[in-house]
C-alpha cells in the first residue's frame, strides 16, 4: 500500500479488481495428450471462433460508440439539465436513420436514367464567295460557297457547356447528285471512341449556283433507343423507345389481355396480334428479348431540307430549327457529389470525438467526486480500504504468492497447520534425496 503506487489504480476503482490472464473472446485451445499443438479440427474450429469474435467486436464497436455518448443515470440525477442532452441524442438517432434511408433512396435513383427534355436550337447558314479573276491563289479565282451547321442548348444551366456534336451519333449532308456527281455528293461525320467534340460543322465546295441539300442528323440516345416494327408499334402505342421500356410495355400488354398461361406461368398464349408479330401460337417469357431483336430498328434520323443560296441578296440568311434532346438531369451530378462527399462525415466524426472526450471527462469528474465524497464521510475507513485494494493490486502485478504482510508476524507460524506443513516439507525433501541416491547407485552399478 505505498502511496506512490496509486497510479495503477484510479480513485473509485472497485477494490480487488483483477486483470484477466486470458483475453476475453479467445477460446483456450484443447490439447491432445501426445502433441504440443491443437488437433487439426480443433485448430479450424478455433480459427472460426476467432474470426467470429473479430466480426462481433466490429459489429459491437458502433453500438459501443453510441453507448459511450450516453450519460450514466447517476450523473443525470445530479444534473437535471442533462436531460436536454439526452433528448438531442434521441433526435440525432432519428436524424441518422432518416439520412441513411435518404442515401439509400438516392443510390437507387442513380441506378435509373435521369433525363430531362431540352431544346437544341440548330442554325444552318451559308456564305458565298464569288470568283475574283485578279486573285493570286487558285481558290479565289473559283466561285465557292461554305455551309455551316451549328447549335446550342437553350437555357443551359450547366457550368460546362455541352459541345454541339456531343448530341449526335452521326451527321450526313447529302448534296445535289447532279451537280457534284455520285462520288462527291455525300459529306459524313460519324462518332468514334476517339472523336473530338466540336461546336459545329463546315462544308466548303466550289460552285456558283444555288444547291439543294438534305441534312440527316442521328441523335446519340443514352441509353440506346430503337424504332419498333410498325405492327408492334401500333399494338403497344410506342414508336421509338429504350429496350427496357419496350419490354415493360409488352409485359403490360400481356397482363392487360391476360395472355399469361394460368397453368404454366413461364409461357405466353399469343393472341392473333402476337401470332402475326412473333409468328408462333405460344412463346416463353425468356424468348422475348431474343425475338425482339428482329423487330427493333435504328431510330429515324432528323431530316432537314435546305437550299444553299448563292444569291448576293440572301447573305446572312440563317435557317433555325428546334430539336428535342435528352440531357442528364443536373440533379444527378448533385446527388452523386452528395454521396461521394466526405466533408460532412469528417466534420461529424470530429464533433463525435469531442462528445466522447467530453463524456469521458464528465465520467472522470464523477469518479473524482465520488472519491472525495466517500473520503469526506469516513477518511480513516476509506484510506484503509484503499490501501488494501492497492496491496491486492500490487500482489497481482508482482505475481506475489501468499500474504507477505501476515507472513511477517511470528503468530502466523504458530497456527495448527504449521506442524503438518513442516512434516510434509521434510517428507518431500527425503523423497527427493532418496530418488537422487537411487539414480546415483544405478549409474554406479552399470
Amino acid at each position: 500500500g505505498t502511496p506512490g503506487l496509486c497510479v495503477y489504480c484510479r480513485p473509485g476503482m472497485p477494490s480487488g479488481a483483477r486483470i484477466p490472464a486470458v483475453r476475453p473472446g479467445l477460446p483456450s485451445p484443447v490439447m491432445e495428450p501426445s502433441r504440443k499443438r491443437p488437433a487439426p479440427s480443433q485448430q479450424v474450429q478455433q480459427q472460426q471462433q476467432q474470426q467470429q469474435a473479430v466480426q462481433n467486436r466490429a459489429r459491437n464497436a458502433k453500438r459501443r460508440k453510441m453507448a459511450d455518448k450516453i450519460l450514466p443515470q447517476r450523473i443525470r440525477e445530479l444534473v437535471p439539465e442533462s436531460q436536454a442532452y439526452m433528448d438531442l441524442l434521441a433526435f440525432e438517432r432519428k436524424l441518422d436513420q432518416t439520412i441513411m434511408r435518404k442515401r439509400v433512396d438516392i443510390q437507387e435513383a442513380l441506378k435509373r436514367p435521369m433525363k430531362q427534355k431540352r431544346k437544341l436550337r440548330l442554325y444552318i447558314s451559308n456564305t458565298f464567295n464569288p470568283a475574283r479573276p485578279d486573285a493570286d491563289d487558285s481558290d479565289g479565282s473559283i466561285a465557292s460557297w461554305e455551309l455551316r451547321v451549328e447549335g446550342k442548348l437553350l437555357d443551359d444551366p450547366g457550368k460546362q457547356k455541352k459541345k454541339f456534336s456531343s448530341f449526335f451519333k452521326s451527321l450526313v449532308i447529302e448534296l445535289d447528285k447532279d451537280l457534284y456527281g455520285p462520288d462527291n455528293h455525300l459529306v459524313e461525320w460519324h462518332r468514334t471512341p476517339t472523336t473530338q467534340e466540336t461546336d459545329g460543322f463546315q462544308v466548303k465546295r466550289p460552285g456558283d449556283v444555288s444547291v439543294r441539300c438534305t441534312l440527316l442528323l442521328m441523335l446519340d440516345y443514352q441509353p440506346p433507343q430503337f424504332k419498333l416494327d410498325p405492327r408492334l408499334a401500333r399494338l403497344l402505342g410506342i414508336h421509338t423507345q429504350t429496350r427496357s421500356c419496350i419490354i415493360q410495355a409488352l409485359w403490360q400488354y400481356v397482363k392487360t389481355n391476360k395472355l399469361q398461361d394460368s397453368h404454366d406461368k413461364e409461357y405466353i398464349n399469343c393472341d392473333k396480334y402476337f401470332q402475326q408479330i412473333f409468328d408462333c401460337p405460344r412463346l416463353k417469357f425468356s424468348e422475348i428479348p431474343q425475338r425482339l431483336t428482329n423487330l427493333l430498328l435504328p431510330p429515324d434520323p432528323i431530316v432537314i431540307n435546305h437550299v444553299i443560296s448563292v444569291d448576293p441578296n440572301d447573305q446572312k440568311k440563317t435557317a433555325c430549327y428546334d430539336i428535342d434532346v435528352e440531357v442528364e438531369d443536373p440533379l444527378k451530378s448533385q446527388m452523386s457529389s452528395f454521396l461521394l462527399s466526405t466533408a460532412n462525415q469528417q466534420e461529424i466524426a470530429s464533433l463525435d470525438n469531442k462528445i466522447h472526450e467530453t463524456i469521458e471527462s464528465i465520467n472522470q469528474l464523477k469518479i473524482q467526486r465520488d472519491f472525495m465524497l466517500s473520503f469526506s464521510r469516513d477518511p480513516k475507513g476509506y484510506i484503509q480500504d484503499w490501501l488494501k485494494s492497492q496491496s491486492r493490486d500490487l500482489k497481482l502485478m508482482t505475481d506475489v504468492v501468499g500474504n507477505p504482510e501476515e507472513e511477517r508476524r511470528a503468530a502466523f507460524y504458530h497456527e495448527p497447520w504449521s506442524q503438518e506443513a513442516v512434516s510434509r516439507y521434510f517428507y518431500c525433501k527425503i523423497q527427493q534425496r532418496r530418488q537422487e541416491l537411487e539414480q546415483a547407485l544405478a549409474v554406479r552399478n552399470t
